[in-house]
């Protein structure tokens, strides 16, 4: 989660949709094809090198891909800026 081009939010919000993917057997091209997004796409914003992030209506869709709240992508208290 070092990457420059991706602030430690955008590292967290990312990590955290990856480990629930994960968590529910969801391959990154199932969740492209859920979300109508290219397949690259979440390789791209699982990857450290390109700066390919989620936005607020990717974290909409996936809090109810995963049925969960949408707090749940990010961290209980904010980062220092």
């Amino acid at each position: 989660m070092s990457d420059p081009a991706k602030s430690p939010i955008d590292a967290y919000v990312i990590q955290r949709v990856k480990e629930m993917r994960e968590a529910r057997g969801i391959t990154q091209s199932e969740l492209a094809t859920m979300l109508d997004i290219s397949n690259g796409f979440i390789g791209q914003v699982e990857s450290p090198n390109y700066r390919a992030k989620y936005n607020i209506k990717h974290l909409n869709r996936l809090a109810i891909i995963f049925k969960c709240s949408f707090a749940e992508f990010f961290p209980d208290k904010p980062f220092e800026a």
